[in-house]
């Protein structure tokens, strides 16, 4: 199920859009399973070609309206955790010759952003989603969307419409979300991605899933950041720089320890997305 999707990225500290900064973000598949992962509890285990996999993972530039667009699909969920899309923001990454963002693994923005449930009781319906074997966590039962919901400001869940008469046409869905400009953290990747292919990072250390952040399965986190954009993820907004694909050694998934820039959420306080009249 087609997914046309924008982040809006807010600077709490003015309320302003933040234009040319990237937006990485990655999901797993309809049936839960995570491309660049070799874990339990994501796909088969016994398939370690799939370290070398990018699927469903991209990284878009900010416009002037600080909006990054991405085409994916619709994620789907697994054991543990609901239903859930990574978003990270690098506001100091340059954009090298070979279209990747090089080797430095800085963002100052890490978070999740999810989906109401009445929406996610609708797509589990609907093929493949509805194949999905995997036991299903429900928003209230997620401790990370609990925890950010539970959070003065914070609204980690996208607003949404349908691009047709029904969910099978797919959605349109957008957050905007509000960082500190004036941070940049270094974060932990799960795994690296070179041209050779992906490697695992052994100083990753535990607690990370292949999301990125703490929150359960699947376990053995490994997660090459991006490859081409999110799901062939679509063009930038017009007029910003070509897409991204992922740094050849770059975060994708960080471990819980690194994750220590703001949650997914709100603008910021008394802010409201700014957008073009």
């Amino acid at each position: 199920m087609s997914l046309l999707l924008d982040f809006q990225v807010i600077d709490v500290a003015t309320c302003d859009p933040v234009p040319d900064v990237y937006v990485e973000m990655w999901h797993c598949n309809a049936t839960g399973v995570y491309g660049g992962v070799v874990a339990n509890g994501n796909g088969n285990q016994a398939d370690a070609s799939n370290i070398n996999n990018t699927f469903l993972r991209g990284i878009q530039p900010t416009d002037s309206d600080g909006v990054a667009q991405f085409e994916s699909v619709f994620p789907g969920h697994y054991s543990g955790r609901t239903t859930h899309m990574h978003v990270m923001v690098h506001t100091n990454a340059t954009l090298q010759a070979n279209n990747t963002l090089g080797l430095d693994n800085y963002a100052s923005h890490v978070g999740q952003a999810f989906f109401d449930q009445t929406l996610l009781s609708a797509v589990s319906e609907v093929e493949p989603y509805a194949s999905n074997t995997q036991s299903l966590t429900t928003n209230a039962q997620d401790s990370i969307a609990s925890e950010e919901s539970a959070t003065e400001g914070v609204d980690p869940f996208v607003e949404y419409t349908l691009l047709g008469d029904s969910i099978e046409d797919g959605l349109f869905a957008w957050l905007a979300f509000g960082i500190d400009t004036s941070k940049s953290s270094a974060v932990t990747p799960a795994s690296f991605l070179y041209k050779e292919g992906g490697q695992a990072n052994a100083n990753a250390g535990a607690g990370g899933g292949p999301g990125g952040g703490s929150g359960g399965p699947p376990s053995g986190s490994g997660a090459p950041s991006g490859g081409p954009p999110a799901s062939g993820s679509g063009s930038p907004p017009t007029g910003s720089a070509p897409p991204a694909t992922s740094s050849s050694a770059a975060a994708a998934a960080v471990t819980s320890s690194s994750a220590t820039a703001s949650v997914t959420g709100a603008a910021g306080p008394g802010c409201r997305p700014k957008k073009k009249a």
